[in-house]
């Protein structure tokens, strides 16, 4: 793609982690109260068996495996850890440590996806870091140990998630709603004996919480991840991975508005330092030099080497 397309979808892909940033101000205001495996398993388990029920198709042979694998590291085990980092670490420690998943996601990237490392993505990710710790940091805290495992285990899900998403692309002829539907059933399904076993059932529902309910299904799910595979499918896994920082931004941002909160200048510089990480992140990264390929055998013909790089694609 050209620059200008590349834009575009990263444009296009940042606006999943801008819905994702809604939804602490939608699970506070809207939804009932000290329940936050219902938040999480309502939010990814309706919408998947909508997305299955729509696309018509499930997985086949390794895809199975694949699919929940996926399902786990980029919806189940990241959302379930990512509110345990929560209700642990307070004064936002939980987004600086998980500001480290585009640190991650490089290495990862550079260790599969034959991505290497630029001195520039190195840099945008001492920013990113530096940007949400200035966004969100309160002053000293006490750091809870099962607090700080469960934030790290979280952005390792979500970098593995990015990586694995990057790396194994979509089953031929599978849409991108059914392979949104998958990951988001498995993730869902994943959630839910935790929330049977740890949560009890809320007394009865208002309307409010409808409402927000139907808003973390549809736009919190749904629209958000199919936006957000489609980028990963798109752009370079490094480039992806700093869009989520745009989340903490977001709901620092909507604090502001509807809280009462306040936005000292520390915290828009933070803004600024996250964007500029952001902007640094999008430089695609170097290719590894691939090995030079081995004559033809008598009798076929070689391919060009556009012919070359697209028969590599499907080859796995």
């Amino acid at each position: 793609m050209t620059s200008r397309q590349n834009l575009s979808t990263a444009a296009v892909t940042g606006l999943a982690p801008t819905v994702w940033g809604s939804t602490y101000l939608v699970t506070t205001e809207l939804l009932p109260p000290d329940r936050p495996l219902l938040a999480t398993t309502m939010r990814a388990l309706p919408g998947g068996l909508f997305l299955l029920a729509l696309g018509r198709r499930l997985p086949v042979g390794v895809w199975w495996l694949r699919a929940l694998v996926l399902g786990v590291l980029n919806i189940g085990a990241f959302n379930f850890l990512l509110f345990v980092a929560a209700y642990r670490l307070p004064g936002g420690i939980a987004a600086v440590i998980m500001s480290a998943q585009p640190m991650f996601v490089v290495i990862l990237a550079a260790l599969f996806l034959g991505e290497r490392v630029r001195g520039l993505h190195a840099l945008a990710c001492v920013l990113g870091a530096g940007g949400v710790a200035l966004l969100v940091f309160k002053g000293a805290v006490t750091l809870d140990g099962v607090g700080v495992l469960a934030a790290v285990g979280g952005a390792l899900c979500m970098a593995s998630g990015i990586t694995l998403t990057k790396r194994w692309g979509r089953p031929e002829g599978v849409s991108l709603l059914t392979f949104t539907g998958w990951q988001l059933t498995a993730g869902g399904l994943v959630l839910l004996p935790f929330w049977l076993s740890l949560e009890s059932m809320p007394d009865g529902l208002t309307g409010s919480n409808v409402f927000g309910f139907a808003y973390l299904i549809s736009l919190g799910a749904v629209l958000s991840y199919i936006v957000w595979f489609r980028g990963i499918g798109l752009l370079p896994a490094t480039a992806v991975s700093f869009l989520a920082l745009g989340s903490p931004v977001v709901a620092t941002l909507l604090g502001y508005l509807f809280k009462d909160q306040t936005l000292s200048l520390l915290q828009l510089l933070g803004i600024a330092v996250i964007f500029l990480a952001v902007v640094l992140g999008q430089r695609p990264p170097r290719r590894k030099p691939a090995s030079a390929p081995a004559a033809a055998p008598p009798g076929t013909t070689s391919l060009r080497p556009g012919e070359r790089a697209l028969e590599e694609e499907h080859s796995g």
